[in-house]
């Protein structure tokens, strides 16, 4: 992996936590509950098509009493076999780090956000996006909440071919969850990190989702994701689309 990968990575695990450790110094609150949701999918296929795909999926959240933060790890493998050769035919790895501060008790903050991402098929040999902004919830009643982050940023990416693109974006977020019944939900997210220059490259991402608990702490999560570039290389497709059925396991 190279220097500045390894930069991006190591920033994102211990930058964010020392933004407030300052503040663990002067207010010794209690940790309240740490929550962490762990995915995975197998498929897997013999006979006149051989193929195999791996899906991953992890999320940490803490809350602190005036801090709250959220660490995402997402990653997607597949091979399939042609001819009687073995071929990866997707390796996608995403990782983001988001710390808020609470500004008051009405669900509003001010984040700081880091994200790198490998798709080994995009074109790109890298993306990493760091921003700041302002995050709210718009409503919240006992059925589902709409929250979003908005924000100014900077982008730095590394294509296939070496090149280097360093972009001024704005980053959007918006999470919508429906709740149907304690058993099953609905949630939706959608991103952007919108180039400010017209002719540098948009990166967006959305997920459509459908959770039903099985049982205690594991679910069935069925989702259909999207991944956006408005600029490719090589005719590549600017739209990645991954439908995916996992269990999820809470604790």
């Amino acid at each position: 992996m190279r220097p500045l990968k390894r930069a991006v990575l190591a920033g994102l695990v211990f930058a964010i936590p020392s933004l407030y450790a300052a503040e663990f110094s002067s207010h010794r609150e209690p940790l309240e509950p740490l929550s962490m949701e762990v995915q995975l999918g197998v498929i897997a296929t013999t006979g006149n098509t051989d193929s195999s795909a791996l899906k991953g999926r992890a999320t940490i959240k803490q809350d602190f009493r005036t801090w709250k933060n959220k660490y995402e790890f997402d990653a997607l493998y597949k091979r399939d076999k042609h001819d009687g050769e073995n071929e990866t035919t997707a390796q996608k790895i995403f990782l983001s780090a988001q710390s808020d501060y609470k500004l008051s008790d009405e669900n509003t903050s001010v984040f700081i956000f880091g994200s790198y991402t490998d798709d080994r098929f995009s074109g790109y040999d890298y993306q990493n996006t760091l921003a700041v902004g302002y995050s709210r919830r718009l409503f919240s009643d006992q059925y589902s909440f709409l929250d979003y982050n908005i924000g100014p940023g900077y982008s730095f990416n590394s294509t296939d071919a070496g090149g280097k693109e360093d972009v001024i974006i704005m980053h959007i977020e918006a999470e919508y969850e429906y709740n149907f019944s304690t058993e099953v939900k609905f949630t939706q997210m959608l991103g952007s990190d919108v180039a400010v220059e017209g002719n540098k490259n948009t990166l967006s991402k959305s997920e459509s989702a459908i959770t039903a608990r099985l049982r205690d702490n594991l679910s069935m999560k069925a989702a259909y994701s999207i991944t956006h570039n408005s600029e490719v290389f090589d005719e590549r497709e600017k739209t990645d689309s991954t439908t995916s059925i996992t269990l999820a396991y809470s604790f």
